[in-house]
């Protein structure tokens, strides 16, 4: 049974408009995707910039809510483990967000910063905390002084230390990463996706790694799932995804990771054109069509459900013509 299941997820914001504020229309930011995550999995969420992919994981985590769809936790709705274990559900699921600054308060210590939620939800007592701080911060890599330090002391690294460390006290089960590495300087990047690796493996957790680069996601992925606009267009295991993606959008972001030899042949032939469209007045059909160099009629007309390229497959992909080796 999976750890984290959600089925036909949909996420509609409204858009407001006019002196007298009134709904014009509604942006479609998640449509209709569905992802299992089984416990003690890395799952990799990848696409573009406003494809959906933070929305997901904020839903999951409940920070937002979904205007469709369910997401199910160890086989029961989310939303009635909520009702019935009150705030000991809102510790199991925890996230480390893309802006590691903005998420914590500027005007309080790290002390007050992982002490507050440990001793409320009685993870800690005043007689052990100082020494479950300590060993968070170990295990993250920071030294034992950085409790009495403020926020913008630290480097962008170190910031990024302290939120999986304020995401770990807690002592989830899930953990939604949304983008932790993308405003990090290359090396450090290595350091902080060494370090996920790390935890993950120690601590037993079970992960979605949203992120924009293929590189990144397969390192500390097992599974990927490719996201275009709303929806989930490919899945697969990292490496077989690698090998061997299908979908033209995810051939395209294989295209753009980059690669020791530059001058390879044929490395610029699936590169995309065109921005991706707005997800308040979506394509018709597969979304991906407009910018897709094998688009047909039926791309056009047609709305691709995700299925297994072949029986008992777990490699899946929602493609009308699934154009094999043309790029």
């Amino acid at each position: 049974m999976p750890l984290i299941e959600i089925t036909d997820l949909k996420k509609y914001f409204p858009l407001k408009e006019g002196i007298v504020t009134h709904t014009t229309g509604f942006v479609k930011a998640v449509d209709g995707a569905s992802l299992c995550i089984r416990e003690g999995e890395t799952l990799g969420l990848v696409g573009e910039s406003g494809c959906g992919k933070s929305t997901v994981g904020r839903m999951i985590v409940g920070l937002e809510k979904p205007t469709e769809g369910t997401i199910k936790y160890n086989g029961q709705d989310l939303d009635t483990v909520r009702k019935n274990t009150g705030k000991k559900a809102w510790t199991r699921l925890q996230m480390v967000f893309q802006d590691s600054y903005s998420s914590l308060n500027p005007r309080k210590h790290i002390y007050e910063i992982l002490s507050q939620p440990m001793l409320y939800h009685r993870i800690a007592t005043k007689d052990n905390l100082r020494s479950r701080l300590e060993q968070l911060l170990d295990m993250v890599g920071l030294p034992k002084g950085a409790l009495g330090r403020y926020p913008h002391e630290f480097s962008g690294g170190q910031i990024q230390r302290i939120c999986i460390a304020k995401a770990l006290s807690l002592n989830p089960e899930f953990i939604v990463c949304d983008e932790p590495v993308s405003a990090l300087d290359v090396s450090i990047q290595a350091q902080i996706l060494n370090l996920l690796r790390q935890l993950q493996k120690e601590l037993q957790l079970t992960c979605l790694f949203i992120g924009h680069g293929l590189g990144a996601v397969n390192y500390v992925s097992d599974r990927i799932a490719v996201m275009y606009l709303g929806k989930i267009v490919e899945i697969a295991d990292a490496g077989e995804l690698f090998r061997n993606p299908v979908h033209p959008y995810t051939k395209a972001l294989c295209n753009a990771a980059p690669i020791a030899d530059p001058d390879m042949p044929g490395r610029e032939s699936c590169l995309l054109e065109g921005e991706i469209a707005s997800g308040l007045n979506p394509p018709s059909g597969c979304r991906f069509h407009p910018r897709c160099p094998h688009a047909t009629e039926i791309c056009r007309e047609r709305e691709p459900g995700i299925s297994a390229l072949t029986a008992g497959n777990r490699h899946l992909v929602a493609c009308p013509i699934v154009a094999v080796g043309e790029c």
